[in-house]
């Protein structure tokens, strides 16, 4: 799982369906926190491909475990549905 290429394609992918129109029951948003600030909300990807709710949940939750994994990473990655929210 610590395949950078992988990585880059996963990122890739969400890049070409950041305008898909997914309807806002099927969006979810994959966030990140600061490692000098647990508390903050720091927008990653928005997945909202029009295949429907649960793959882009899935999608949202691999890139999760996918930046999780990378070594050295302090940061936390989760995703929440809908679309970004501070």
């Amino acid at each position: 799982m610590n395949n950078p290429h992988r990585l880059s394609l996963l990122l890739c992918a969400v890049m070409a369906c950041a305008s898909c129109g997914a309807s806002e029951d099927t969006v979810f948003t994959l966030y990140r926190n600061s490692a000098l600030d647990p508390q903050m909300r720091i927008h990653v990807a928005t997945f909202d491909a029009a295949d429907g709710e649960k793959y882009n949940s899935e999608n949202c939750t691999q890139a999760a475990e996918l930046f999780r994994g990378q070594p050295g990473v302090k940061t936390r990655f989760w995703c929440e549905k809908g679309h970004f929210k501070k």
